[in-house]
C-alpha cells in the first residue's frame, strides 16, 4: 500500500484545573487524590511522566525502545498546569519542553505543541476583553516556555463562537480543533452552494478554512468522532497494533489522488491516568504505523503548510465537544449529568455563574477607576500581566511598573496597584471551566473557583471598603452558612 497521501495525526489536550490556594499560591493536600499529595501530583505520575518515557515492548516482553511520546503527537498543556510542574516536577516539564524542540527537526520546522486558552474558561461565555486577556496569556505564556509563537490554540471544551475565532485570528493563531458536531455547512473554495454537515457529517480527513466577519481567517480542523471516542469505549489502548488498525482503517486506501488527515483529539490524561499504560499503547500504536509504513505521522501545523485548505466551513455557534447545545452545562441546569447520583440535580450552575458575572461587572468600574491613577490605558496593563503571572521577581515587578505607570510608585502605592491586578487575575480564574462540569456544588473543582471569587472579593474590600460578599452569595443562593467555607 501507498502511504504518500495518508496522514496520521493524533492530538492530546493536557489539562489540570488551577488547584493552588489563592492565598497561599500553594497547592493544599487533596484528600481524594490519595495516596498522593494532590491531583496535580498523582496524574503527573501515572500520565505526564509516563508519556515522557513510553516503552515499547518486543514480543518476548522486552523493552525496544524509550520515547517521548510529546515529541510524536500534536499536544497543548493547560498554562496553569505546566506553571505548577515547573515548579514540583521539573523534570517532566523539562521532557515536554524538549519534546517540542525534537519535533521542530521531526516535521518540517513546526512544533508539537499548540497554545491553550489561558484558565480553561468557556470563551463564548466570557465578555470580550476576558476574551482578548485569555488569547494574549495563552500566547504570552506559550512563547516564555517554548521560545517560539505558537501556531495553534486549543479552545477549552473546544467551546466557540465567532467572536472567539476573530480575536484567535487577530492575534496571529493560524488553527484550532474542533469536534466534527461543531460544523454547520461547508463548501469548496470558490463556489457559492453551501452543504449542510449537521449531526458529524462534515469530512474530518481535510483541513477548512473559516472566512471571518473582519476579513480574516482561521483553519479548523473537525476530528474524527467515532475514533476518538473509541479510544475510552472500545479499549483501543490495550493494544497498539489494534489502536494503529482503526485509525488506518479510517482512511481510503484505494484513494491515492488526494491527500487524507486522519486526525484524533482526546484528553491527554487518557494515555495513563484514565486508562493504565495507555502511553503504552500510544506509543506502540505511532511506532507501528513508522515501522511498516503505513501513513505519515504529522501535527496540524504541518499539514495545514504543505495542503491549504480547498473547503471552507462554517460552525455552530456557542458549542462545545461536550456539551448540549447553547453550552447549558457551564451556565444551567440542563447541562448533563455526570453518573456520581442519578438523583442529583444541577440547579446551583445558573445562580453560580449568575453570582460569578455580576461580581466581574461589578468589578470593571472598580478597576477602571483605580487603575487611571497609575496608568492611561488599564485594560492593556491587565493583557501585560502574564509578565508578572510568570514571574514574580521584584526586579520584574519594578520593570513592570516603569513600563505601564506614569510615575513612579510609592510602596503603599505599588501594593495597592498589584492588588488590583490580582483581582482581575482572580476574576478570570473563578471562571475556570470545571468548577461546572460536574454534579456537585461542593466538589473541589466548584469549591475552587468559590475560592478565587472570594480572594477577588477580600482584595477589593482593602482597596474600596466595599463587603460585596453577602450580595454574590444572595445572587448564587449558596447560604449564609457557606461562607465560612471559604
Amino acid at each position: 500500500m501507498s502511504s504518500n497521501n495518508k496522514y496520521i495525526c493524533i492530538h492530546g489536550h493536557f489539562y489540570q484545573p488551577p488547584r493552588e490556594n489563592p492565598w497561599l499560591n500553594d497547592v493544599e493536600v487533596q484528600d481524594s487524590a490519595y495516596p498522593f499529595h494532590d491531583w496535580n501530583e498523582r496524574i503527573t505520575a501515572e500520565c505526564y511522566s509516563r508519556n515522557s518515557a513510553a516503552r515499547i515492548l518486543e514480543e518476548n516482553g522486552r523493552i525496544e525502545e524509550i520515547v517521548n511520546n510529546y515529541a510524536h503527537i500534536s499536544f497543548n498543556f493547560g498554562p496553569t498546569l505546566l506553571n505548577w510542574m515547573k515548579l514540583k516536577a521539573p523534570d517532566v516539564y523539562e521532557a515536554i519542553l524538549q519534546a517540542d524542540k525534537d519535533s521542530l527537526k521531526r516535521f518540517s520546522g513546526h512544533g508539537s505543541a499548540i497554545a491553550q486558552s489561558y484558565n480553561h474558561l468557556i470563551m463564548p461565555l466570557a465578555n470580550e476583553r476576558d476574551k482578548e486577556t485569555q488569547v494574549i496569556w495563552g500566547i504570552r505564556d506559550f512563547e516564555a516556555r517554548f521560545n517560539r509563537k505558537p501556531e495553534g490554540m486549543w479552545l477549552s471544551e473546544t467551546a466557540v463562537d465567532t467572536d472567539t475565532l476573530e480575536v484567535l485570528a487577530k492575534h496571529g493563531i493560524k488553527f484550532t480543533i474542533l469536534s466534527p458536531y461543531q460544523a454547520e455547512s461547508v463548501r469548496k473554495i470558490g463556489t457559492e452552494k453551501w452543504t449542510d454537515v449537521t449531526g458529524a457529517k462534515v469530512d474530518p480527513c481535510i483541513p477548512y478554512l473559516c472566512k471571518l466577519p473582519s476579513g480574516n481567517t482561521i483553519s479548523l480542523f473537525f476530528y474524527d468522532g467515532p475514533v476518538s471516542q473509541g479510544i475510552a469505549f472500545e479499549r483501543l489502548l490495550n493494544n497498539g497494533r489494534v489502536f494503529a488498525d482503526r485509525l488506518i482503517g479510517q482512511l481510503d486506501l484505494e484513494d491515492d489522488t488526494e491527500p487524507q488527515l486522519m486526525h484524533i483529539a482526546t484528553d491527554g490524561e487518557t494515555y495513563g491516568h484514565h486508562h493504565s499504560l495507555g502511553e503504552m499503547g500510544l506509543a506502540y500504536c505511532l511506532h507501528h504505523i513508522e515501522k511498516h509504513e503505513l501513513a505519515h505521522i504529522t501535527i496540524y501545523g504541518e499539514y495545514l503548510e504543505m495542503f491549504p485548505p480547498e473547503y471552507e466551513a462554517k460552525i455552530l455557534e456557542k458549542t462545545a465537544w461536550s456539551s448540549t447545545p447553547n453550552l447549558e452545562r457551564w451556565m444551567d441546569e440542563g447541562g448533563g449529568n455526570t453518573g456520581g447520583n442519578p438523583t442529583w440535580q444541577q440547579k446551583w450552575r445558573k445562580p453560580l455563574r449568575q453570582a460569578f458575572d455580576w461580581l466581574r461587572d461589578e468589578l470593571i468600574p472598580v478597576y477602571e477607576q483605580e487603575m487611571s491613577k497609575f496608568a492611561n490605558d488599564s485594560w492593556a496593563v491587565r493583557n501585560n500581566y502574564i509578565s508578572i503571572v510568570l514571574d514574580r521577581s521584584p526586579v520584574q515587578i519594578a520593570s513592570f511598573i516603569q513600563q505601564h505607570c506614569r510615575r513612579q510608585l510609592s510602596g503603599e502605592e505599588t501594593t495597592r496597584f498589584l492588588k488590583l491586578l490580582e483581582i482581575q487575575h482572580h476574576t478570570m480564574l473563578m471562571y475556570t471551566s470545571c468548577g461546572w462540569f460536574f454534579d456537585e456544588v461542593t466538589g473541589i473543582e466548584t469549591m475552587q473557583d468559590v475560592l478565587y471569587a472570594a480572594r477577588a472579593i477580600q482584595l477589593t474590600k482593602d482597596i474600596t471598603q466595599r463587603d460585596m460578599e453577602p450580595e454574590f452569595f444572595g445572587i448564587a443562593k449558596i447560604g449564609s452558612q457557606q461562607p465560612s467555607r471559604i
